[in-house]
C-alpha cells in the first residue's frame, strides 16, 4: 500500500499543478478531505474539492507553467511525507500584484494521509515567504 500511496501523491502534483487538470483534484481529493496549511486562516483548512478549487485556480493563474517535483517521498502506514520544489514564472495577478515574469524557485513539504484511494487530509509547510519576495510583495 506504501507504494501505492506515494504514487497517488506523485500523481497530485504532476495531474493537478504541472498539467493544470481540474478534474484530477476530484479524483483524488475526498470530498471531505481537509487541507491544511493554505489558507489565510490556519484555523480554517480548505475543505473537500469544492474548497481546494479556488485556491489551484488563483496559483494556476498567476503561474501557469509551475513544475512541482517531488524530489522524496516517504510512506509509512497512510501518511506520506512529500519533500517539493516548485519552479514557475509570475505570469498573471497574484495576491493584487500585476504579473512580473519573475522567475520563481522555493521549496515545500506536505504530508498527506490516504483513505481508500483518496487524500483525505494533507498538512503543507511550503516557502510562500520565498515565492512572496521573487514577485515582490516583500522586501
Amino acid at each position: 500500500m506504501s507504494e501505492e500511496n506515494k504514487q497517488l501523491v506523485r500523481r497530485w502534483f504532476d495531474e493537478v499543478w504541472n498539467k493544470g487538470r481540474v478534474a484530477a483534484i476530484d479524483e483524488m481529493l475526498d470530498e471531505n478531505g481537509i487541507v491544511h496549511g493554505l489558507s489565510d486562516d490556519p484555523s480554517n483548512p480548505i475543505t473537500g474539492p469544492a474548497g481546494f478549487k479556488p485556491f489551484h485556480t488563483v496559483f494556476r493563474d498567476a503561474f501557469p507553467n509551475m513544475l512541482i517535483a517531488v524530489e522524496d517521498a516517504i510512506a509509512e502506514g497512510d501518511k506520506v511525507a512529500a519533500r517539493c520544489s516548485v519552479r514557475a514564472r509570475h505570469e498573471g495577478e497574484f495576491l493584487g500584484r500585476a504579473a512580473t515574469q519573475a522567475p520563481v524557485d522555493f521549496t515545500g513539504i506536505t504530508i498527506v494521509r490516504i483513505h481508500n484511494g483518496k487524500i483525505v487530509e494533507a498538512w503543507n509547510n511550503f516557502d510562500f515567504m520565498v515565492l512572496h519576495k521573487q514577485v515582490g510583495l516583500l522586501a
